[in-house]
């Protein structure tokens, strides 16, 4: 079938969410590299990270020094990059700690948040689809 055909039979990774799928191998793995929006730093390498799905409620897009600031307004998000190792990322920053988080931010131009870290959970970094490009 052709790539914009959205027949019900052609076959989609577990737990994706419809838009998803292309991003999406078989296994679930990120199929394209996982860039900044702003600035085009590469965040995550093809393979990298593990489709999920989970609210999470992250700060409105800002600068990091407010970004801390700001987490009263934000979004929730659904669909994320699951990273199990920190050292999985080619580029990202962390902000402070806010409570029990750490937010995720591009470490070129610290546009974020892009996604989250429970200090509870040393081995989940939540990685928001919304928040990054891909190519």
């Amino acid at each position: 079938p052709s790539p914009s055909s959205s027949s019900p039979s052609s076959p989609s990774p577990p737990a994706a969410a419809p838009g998803s799928a292309e991003l999406v191998c078989a296994q679930g793995r990120n199929l394209k590299a996982v860039l900044c929006q702003r600035c085009g730093s590469r965040v995550l390498l093809p393979g990298a990270a593990t489709f999920a799905l989970r609210e999470l409620l992250l700060p409105a897009m800002k600068k990091k020094a407010v970004a801390a600031a700001a987490a009263s307004s934000g979004d929730v998000v659904r669909e994320h990059w699951l990273v199990r190792d920190m050292f999985s990322f080619e580029n990202v920053g962390f902000t402070r700690d806010v409570g029990n988080v750490k937010f995720l931010v591009c470490a070129d131009c610290e546009a974020g948040p892009i996604g989250w870290h429970c200090l509870d959970d040393k081995d989940s970094f939540y990685v928001a689809l919304e928040r990054v490009a891909h190519e």
